[in-house]
């Protein structure tokens, strides 16, 4: 009797430690099968998966170029002024012309009046010394500082005619910073003016060479002429675009007495044509 039920202790301690250790495995198992992770691959870490394809959910390929396009406001439409009606003389009758000696020819040749002409005393003016030079005022005859000229003028219009003479020895840095200055001065000075920087005129291909004024630099120059009055919010005029000829030179017909450089007459009248048809409104 007391044999039999050691029996039945031993049996029931083996058959609970059996039951317990399928319970271990069945619950062991189950949590393998809920997880259902992948083993990493070897050349990436485990925590990183792969993004899902555009074809794969559905959605449009993103496309790599940068989104570029500006609002109306922000787009740049340039300072280059483009054809207009003719604007007619009353028109030219308002501005004010400074500059070097391919401006001083204006008012000699009587294109326009003396009075609209600011030069110095000698006729030119070099783009690198505009601020240390002073003009001929012609509402007095005074010599005074270009910002003060257009503080006591208020011009409703101003055209600036230089670097011609800059472009010898000025390059792109120094021709940029000395024009931006200039304009700035005029713009602080007389805020209301209508600031129109014009293009270098061409030179003969007969101009020595030896002066180092070329037509290859008054191009590059011109760039950067219109590039300053992008920046600074004024107009740009290409007037040089009608005293060219098929080579990009100056024709022999439009220089003042075979120099090569300077207009004479029909050159200027060919400029202020251009001026009333390319308007500043």
């Amino acid at each position: 009797m007391k044999r039999r039920k050691q029996d039945g202790v031993y049996f029931f301690w083996s058959a609970s430690i059996v039951i317990c250790m399928l319970i271990a495995l069945f619950t062991l198992g189950f949590a393998s099968c809920k997880k259902g992770t992948p083993a990493a691959s070897p050349s990436a870490p485990a925590s990183e998966s792969p993004e899902p394809s555009p074809t794969a959910t559905g959605e449009p390929p993103e496309s790599n170029t940068p989104d570029v396009t500006e609002s109306p406001a922000a787009q740049n439409t340039g300072a280059r002024l483009g054809e207009t009606a003719d604007l007619g003389q009353e028109y030219i009758d308002k501005f004010i012309f400074l500059g070097d000696s391919t401006t001083y020819g204006l008012g000699y040749y009587d294109v326009v009046a003396d009075s609209q002409v600011w030069t110095p005393e000698n006729g030119t003016l070099t783009l690198a010394f505009w601020s240390t030079v002073k003009i001929v005022y012609p509402d007095d005859g005074t010599e005074i500082p270009i910002n003060e000229a257009s503080a006591k003028k208020q011009p409703e219009y101003l055209m600036i005619t230089l670097g011609v003479n800059g472009v010898s020895f000025m390059d792109e840095t120094y021709f940029t910073e000395e024009y931006t200055k200039l304009v700035q001065a005029v713009q602080e000075t007389s805020p209301d003016t209508r600031i129109i920087l014009n293009s270098i005129y061409p030179i003969s291909a007969a101009y020595p060479a030896e002066n180092g004024i070329t037509n290859a630099k008054i191009e590059a120059a011109k760039g950067w002429i219109e590039r300053i009055a992008n920046t600074l919010g004024v107009r740009y005029l290409d007037s040089a675009s009608v005293l060219k000829n098929e080579n990009g030179a100056l024709p022999e017909t439009l220089n003042n007495g075979g120099d090569g450089l300077h207009l004479n007459t029909d050159g200027f009248n060919l400029v202020i044509n251009y001026i009333r048809t390319h308007g500043y409104q």
